[in-house]
C-alpha cells in the first residue's frame, strides 16, 4: 500500500506535471498518464481543502468567530 502524500507533496507534485505539460514536447501516453495523476493529486488537494475549510469554521463557531470587543 502506498502512502497517501501529504497535502504539500500532493501540490508540488501537480506543480511539476504542470510544468511538464507546459514544456510542449509531450508524449502522448505520458501524457495521459501524467494527466490521470494530475487529476488524483487534484482530487486529493480539495479533499484536504475541503477538511480544512470544515475544521476552520468549527472552530471560529468555538472561538465565537474570533471577534472580540475590546
Amino acid at each position: 500500500m502506498t502512502k497517501k502524500p501529504t497535502f504539500a507533496e500532493a501540490f508540488a507534485e501537480l506543480e511539476t506535471i504542470t510544468e511538464w505539460f507546459e514544456t510542449g514536447d509531450i508524449d502522448l501516453d505520458e501524457g495521459l498518464k501524467k494527466f490521470e495523476r494530475g487529476l488524483e493529486l487534484a482530487q486529493l488537494c480539495k479533499a484536504k481543502l475541503a477538511e480544512v475549510e470544515v475544521k476552520v469554521v468549527e472552530l471560529k463557531k468555538k472561538f465565537g468567530d474570533g471577534e472580540q470587543d475590546e
